[in-house]
């Protein structure tokens, strides 16, 4: 179900890569042309369990094949395999789902829910003097674009009340729901959040800049909703689909220092940490998962990519047609970069040890080797990305706060696919922009700086032993 290559670290089985919208068996496998009956029946049994009938083809011709159960289970082992090798889920965080409506984060939103079910059933079975680890909480955000993407009234209303259907009918424990318009990013002492956005993203002229702009506007809107209700883990649905269309994207945009950051399994650059736990999901299974357990998805918000996106994801799309392999190549290929001391989920004190136990001996297996000696002197105000050209942002902290320096503390993608070549629509730009990316800029990415200087006083207190 996922590559071939021996260095595949997806916790996919060793099966081939791939997918493709179920088909029945007549139309995926040439028949008994000998008359051999056993072998035609081989040829149709699931690859897994070896019993039940293979109703499930994946990878194109001489791909897996798999009975409902037995995908669903290989599916669901690879989402558990992540969250527990790479400690994304404690028992004393409070995550919250991404749910944008898509196949990608409906499965993540499913299984996230499962697993808590099954913790909270431990619980309840425990008895209650030894019911020493908590069950973890879930909820769940959904960002309304429509100031951006304008859609009919009737249609919204409908989105709408099917995501609240999605959540009420998952299983307990009850998900609390956060539907909120992304022009929240600004503060209460901006008269008119929703016309300072459409502004903002009409000074930028470039198509994949309005894009990028609006991905990264996306993301503080998360870390807005997670911060202020106490969540302590955001779960994102990108999957090995999504993240080889951003690997060929952020190469192309000139972003190779920084995408390292950008593909792993964790990333706690932020003030809430994000993880992926479907980063080893190809989107055609998620797609079948979706119509095996009748997922139901909202298609109302779903827009078309274009610029620089467009073309990307156009172009991996027919690579994936023409070798089922690609996407997971690419990913796996991109994998190799060495990762960034962020990129894994820092300890806290509150977690007991009982609770890291288990994670910490995965860790022995899946551990990462990051840039300890080369970690970023700072982060791109808009995209957060990391950057080694620590001058202008210094220059810029020193002094007063204007659009010129804004611009040269920004990486050089944002500088060329985002921020304007005029002066003077380059200060519309940055009169628009909302506060949280003023105070960053100005002072610089404080959770990074405050975990740097934490392991500098305890390398300093090792060093006195």
């Amino acid at each position: 179900m996922a590559c071939n290559g021996t260095g595949c670290e997806s916790g996919c089985y060793k099966d081939s890569t791939g997918d493709e919208v179920e088909k029945s068996s007549t139309e995926k496998l040439n028949g008994d042309v000998n008359g051999d009956g056993n072998h035609h029946r081989h040829q149709t049994t699931c690859l897994k369990c070896k019993a039940a009938e293979a109703t499930v083809f994946t990878g194109g011709e001489g791909g897996s094949r798999f009975c409902a159960d037995c995908f669903r289970s290989n599916l669901y082992g690879k989402f558990k395999l992540a969250v527990t090798s790479h400690a994304m889920i404690s028992p004393t965080d409070k995550v919250l789902v991404a749910f944008s409506g898509g196949p990608s984060s409906r499965v993540a939103l499913q299984f996230v829910s499962e697993m808590q079910l099954k913790s909270q059933t431990n619980f309840d079975a425990t008895a209650i003097r030894d019911r020493s680890l908590p069950v973890f909480g879930v909820g769940v955000a959904f960002i309304d674009e429509t100031e951006i993407h304008p859609i009919t009234c009737t249609d919204f209303n409908k989105a709408i009340e099917d995501i609240k259907e999605i959540v009420s009918n998952l299983s307990p424990p009850k998900k609390e729901l956060h539907i909120v318009p992304i022009r929240n990013i600004y503060s209460t002492k901006t008269s008119d959040g929703s016309e300072t956005l459409k502004n903002l993203i009409n000074t930028v002229s470039d198509a994949t800049g309005k894009e990028d702009l609006l991905s990264h506007l996306r993301m503080l809107s998360l870390q807005k909703i997670a911060i202020e209700n106490g969540y302590t883990k955001l779960v994102l649905g990108s999957c090995t689909s999504r993240i080889a269309c951003h690997v060929l994207a952020a190469t192309v945009k000139g972003q190779g220092y920084s995408l390292a950051a950008d593909i792993q399994y964790a990333d706690a650059r932020w003030e809430i940490p994000v993880v992926l736990p479907l980063r080893d999901c190809l989107i055609q299974e998620l797609n079948i998962l979706c119509s095996l357990d009748s997922l139901k998805i909202v298609e109302e918000f779903k827009d078309s990519r274009g610029g620089i996106n467009g073309l990307v994801s156009s172009f991996v799309k027919l690579l994936q047609e023409e070798n089922p392999s690609r996407e997971c190549t690419i990913v796996r290929t991109a994998g190799k970069l060495t990762p960034f001391p962020f990129n894994k989920i820092p300890e806290t004190n509150t977690d007991s040890n009982d609770v890291n136990l288990a994670s910490q001996r995965r860790h022995k297996k899946f551990n990462l080797k990051p840039i300890e000696s080369l970690p970023p002197d700072s982060f791109c105000p808009i995209c957060n990305s990391p950057i080694t050209d620590l001058q202008s942002m210094n220059s810029f902290r020193n002094s007063q706060t204007t659009p010129e320096l804004f611009g040269a503390a920004c990486c050089s993608s944002c500088q060329y696919q985002i921020l304007p070549e005029e002066l003077s629509s380059m200060e519309e730009f940055y009169s628009f922009l909302p506060e949280s990316v003023i105070d960053r800029a100005k002072n610089g990415n404080q959770k990074w700086i405050r975990e740097k200087i934490q392991d500098c006083l305890i390398l300093d207190d090792e060093d006195e032993v």
